[in-house]
Formats: structure tokens, sequence, C-alpha cells
């Protein structure tokens, strides 16, 4: 008996210590278990986090590429070798040299690689944002390695990327804020229409555009300066036939990107904002663009009572060139002049009507300034009037006075430029024309009308006289300032007013109607009955900086000519864009590669 419970005993001994044996090889698997977990769980995270900063490295480096474009200059430099790129003396240089960022605790090193064949000049597809309009297209592939705090390899990244370069003279109009096109009489715009703000379209008989329509903001149907809305057909193409917006039934009325199916993505609501060149990029002050890279750069200079001193040309660094251009005789004593007379109706003073003012103009007449540059190598050694270098001349006009960098009465008038050409003989012929100021420009007559070149003009603000103009009077009643039929051929950039002085929303219903579109050029004329042929584009990237008077119509400023206006389609071919055409650059993503845990 005592032997049976001893071996029942024992027995209850082995199983007690079998069991706990396996209860705490149990526990020992749930805590490895359990800890693979956490680290697989923590690794999980690491590289998550890796990922994100490899791809924020990623966006930096393509980011910094877009903005050297848009400063009309190429990325250069050279790529690391991909054996071993980023470490030792294998780090490339220039745009595409090996660069550190540290986010979030990690370090992202990148580089950049160009590929062969830069740049493609391409036709944007169908359906994609930009349809049909011509670019520059430069690929690149940009890497990137995420490492943590001990040197750990979490993530690397690829990103194929295409920069396209999209001159902003492709589009019938491009404003950089809120657009208007709200014409009385028939309208037709034969090209894309661009706004980074809200779009308003209406018409007193009706408007027709033949292009892709795309706004940053919303899409309306009616005024932004009253809730009203005639009612007219307003039609976009769809992109075979023309094809109407839905009516506004009396009032102004947002469209809604769900209507927007039938137009086939001709036309697009809230797409990325585009970044355009800023409005000081065109200040006539060492180290801005169009200053420095200006062919000729000619000043009206003013004492501080706004009386003439000299009229010279100026090198880049804002060093006097010529101390007085008029006095090198000849054509150049023709080629420009000043005019200022307050208010007395001579022949050789201008009042403008919508301002208020007498105007202080730098005066250009521009065959004779084009023999003048000839006769006298203005433009330097190696560089004649055919000079290609930035795709034509680019010439740069300005008055600087006491109120230069504010609200003034400054401004520069072009005059015989039917035909841009010097008439000495043996001068060579013009390629392209740029002209640049920071204030107001007058263009008289017919522009760029026989021969026609690829032309521009960028002002502050842009007025239109008629072949008819005459200064002595301009004082007088506006039915005593009769226009004639006047052409221009050229793409503006100039600035706009806003209407209800607010972008966006916040600007409607308050009145002070800019004028819209249709109104873009200011006139000072009666040209009822009269014709204004115009073929270009219309830019307008803000507001202007140097005139304020609101947009008035009637007597004394002006009334409306017939608007035989329309893209100019030459544009589409890249090699017949006005010199040094502004432009906006966007990325668009090809190939996106990842991989974890190296």
């Amino acid at each position: 008996m005592k032997s049976v419970l001893c071996n029942r005993q024992g027995f209850a001994l082995v199983t007690t210590l079998g069991t706990l044996s396996i209860l705490m090889a149990l526990l020992s698997s749930y805590y490895i278990l359990n800890m693979v977990e956490i680290g697989t769980s923590q690794s999980s995270t690491d590289s998550t986090t890796g990922f994100y900063v490899a791809e924020a490295g990623l966006n930096l480096r393509a980011e910094e590429i877009r903005q050297t474009f848009l400063g009309f200059n190429r990325p250069t430099g050279t790529s690391p070798e991909e054996n071993g790129a980023c470490s030792g003396t294998n780090q490339g240089s220039g745009d595409f040299v090996c660069k550190s960022y540290d986010l979030a605790g990690r370090t992202a090193t990148t580089y950049v690689v160009e590929e062969a064949g830069n740049p493609q000049i391409i036709t944007i597809p169908p359906g994609e944002l930009y349809q049909n309009l011509n670019a520059q297209e430069y690929r690149y592939t940009a890497y990137s390695v995420a490492k943590n705090s001990k040197g750990k390899t979490e993530a690397i990244l690829a990103l194929r990327f295409k920069s396209r370069l999209v001159p902003l003279f492709q589009f019938a109009a491009f404003y950089n804020k809120d657009l208007e096109i709200l014409p009385g009489p028939t309208m037709t715009l034969a090209g894309p229409v661009h706004t980074n703000g809200d779009l308003y379209l209406d018409a007193g008989n009706s408007l027709d555009i033949l292009g892709q329509v795309t706004t940053a903001g919303d899409l309306y149907r009616g005024r932004k300066n009253s809730n009203t809305c005639n009612g007219h057909p307003v039609r976009v193409i769809d992109p075979v036939n023309l094809r109407e917006l839905p009516s506004c039934s009396g009032g102004r009325t947002q469209i809604d990107e769900s209507a927007l199916g039938p137009w086939n993505g001709m036309i697009q609501t809230g797409v990325d904002v585009v970044t355009v060149p800023t409005v000081d990029s065109f200040d006539p002050t060492p180290g801005k663009l169009y200053w420095d890279k200006a062919d000729l750069r000619v000043v009206l200079k003013l004492d501080a009572a706004e009386n003439a001193l000299a009229i010279e040309v100026r090198n880049a660094d804002n060093s006097v060139a010529v101390a007085d251009l008029p006095g090198l005789g000849g054509d150049c004593a023709a080629a420009v002049d000043t005019t200022y007379i307050s208010e007395d109706g001579a022949a050789n003073s201008f009042y403008n009507n919508r301002e208020g003012k007498d105007i202080r103009m730098l005066e250009v007449n521009l065959q004779k300034l084009f023999n003048c540059i000839h006769n006298n190598s203005l433009l330097g050694a190696g560089k004649g009037l055919d000079d290609t270098s930035e795709g034509g001349l680019v010439f740069y006009f300005t008055v600087e006075g006491p109120n230069s960098n504010t609200i003034n009465n400054y401004g520069v008038r072009l005059k015989n430029g039917g035909e841009l050409k010097a008439t000495t003989p043996g001068a060579p012929a013009i390629q392209g024309l740029t002209v640049v100021t920071n204030q107001a420009i007058y263009i008289q007559g017919d522009y760029n009308k026989t021969n026609k070149k690829p032309a521009a003009i960028l002002a502050d603000s842009l007025n239109v006289l008629s072949n008819n103009w005459d200064d002595s009077k301009d004082t007088l009643s506006v039915n005593s300032r009769v226009a004639t039929e006047t052409t221009i051929n050229a793409a503006f950039l100039a600035g706009t007013d806003i209407t209800g002085g607010v972008e966006g929303s916040g600007g409607q219903d308050k009145g002070s109607y800019n004028g819209g579109l249709e109104n873009y050029p200011r006139f000072h004329e009666k040209w009822t009955g009269v014709a204004l042929h115009y073929r270009g584009s219309f830019v307008s990237l803000g507001t202007p900086q140097h005139v304020n008077g609101a947009w008035k119509y009637g007597n004394p400023q002006y009334k409306a000519p017939i608007r035989d206006w329309g893209y100019d389609t030459d544009f589409n071919d890249a090699s017949n864009l006005p010199p040094l055409s502004p432009r906006f650059v966007y990325l668009r993503q090809e190939l996106f590669v990842r991989e974890f845990d190296q």
C-alpha cells in the first residue's frame, strides 16, 4: 500500500513538473513571438517613416529643378556615378550634386540624373491638362536614400519626372487672378483660356471659346460685380463642336464640376495654381530677369521736379553706357524724345482722361531707333539687329524719376512700329522683338502689321492709340478724337484692375467693374464702328503698380471699337514665340519606384 502511494505521489510530481515545463515553454514562446511582433512593428514603423522622409527628399529635389527653369536657366552639372553614389568623392556637381536633408530624425540623401536627349519639343497630348499646347520637356530621375540616426538604410526611392516649360503666350488669355470675359458684341476667342482665380463668363450677344478652359478657382455664368447674367449663349468647344454652358436664369450661377462631363476635359475647374513670374521680375533693377537679359536699356532720367535731365543707355549693372542718346546725332536724334506740357492742348503733350493726368512720356520712334542701333553698334560687339540669343531682341524702356516706384504719371510711347525693321541700307532683318517697361505703355498706330515678326509688349498697363491719334485733341470731347482702323500683332502682358477690389468671391457684388478682358487695352478715342485688328495673347499677372485710374466708359474717356481680336496661332510653333516669352513650369510624374529595408 505504501509502495502504491509513493508511486502515485511520484507520478503526480512528474506530471506537475511536466505541466510546468510545458507552461514555461509556452510562456517562452509567447515572449519570443511577442518580442518578434514588437520588433516587426517597430521595423515597419521605421520603414514607413523612412519612406516618407525619402519621398520628401525627392519632392525637394524636383522642386529645385522647377525653380531653376522659372529663372530662365537650365539645370547644369554632373551626376554622381551610380555605384557608390554620394559616398566619398563621388558627389556629382551643380544642380545634380548629392544633397542631404535632415527630416524627422533621419537623413535623406538625394541626387539627380538628367536623361539623354533633353529637351524634347512636345505637344501636350489630348486629355491632359493644357492639352495641345507646345512645351519644352526635360526628363530627369531623382534618387533618395533615407537612413536613421544609426546609419541604417530604411528606404530607397526613385522618381522619374518631366519638367514642362509652357509659354504663357500660347493662351488666348492667361490671368494670374480672377478673369471676367463679358463682351457686348459677339466675340470669339480662338485659343486656350486659363486663370489662377475664378472665371466669369457672360455675353451681351454671344461668346465662343475655341480652346481648353482651365481655372484654379470656380466657374460662373454671369458677372462678378453684380448678381446678374444676360443669359445669351456662351459656348466652349467640346473639342469637336461648340457646346453651350448651362443658362444662368437671370442671376450669377456657379457651374459645378459635375456638369462639365459633356466637354470631355475641355473645361476643368479646381486645377492646381500655376506658378508664374512675379511682377518684380520686370523691374529695372540689376539682378531682375528682363533688365539683365535686355539687349538695350533706355532710361529717361528726371530731376526732383520731374524735368528731363537726359535720355541714357544703361548697362546691365545700371552704369551709364551712353550719357546722351539723342546727342549721338543722325537717326539717334529722332529715335527718342520726351513730352510733357501741362493741359494746354499743345501738339506734343499727352493728357490721359482715365488717370486725369498729363503724362511725362518717353517717346520712342522704333524705326529710327533700329537705324540708330545699327549705325552706332549699340548692342555691343558681335551683336546686330538680327541677334537671336533670346529668340530675338529685347528692349527695356523706363522713366526714372522721384515717383518711379509708386503711382505716377510716367509712360513710354511706341511710334512708327508698323514694320519692325531698320531702313538703313544693309541693316540685317530683325528676327523678333520684345519691348519691356515697368511703366505704362502707349502703342500709337499700327504695330508689326507688315512682314509680321514674333513680338511682345510687357508693361505695367497697356494703352492703344489709333493711327489717327492727335495729341492736340486729348482734352477735348471724345467725339473730337475719332479713331481710324488700326492693326496690332503682338502678345500683351500687363496689369489689370480687380473688380470689387478683392480677388475671389469676396469681391462679388461690390460694383467697380474692371472692364473685363474686352477692355484689357485702355482706349482714349471714339472707336464706334471702327475696327481694332489684333492678333496675339492677353496675359495679366497682377494689378498695375503705377496707375490707379478706374475703368470708365463714355465721354471723355473712350467709345469701344469693333473688336476683331484673335489668338495668334503662329505662337503654336515655338520658333514663332516672341523673344524671352514668359512661361510657367510644371512637373509631371512618370515613374515612382520604392524599396524598403536595405
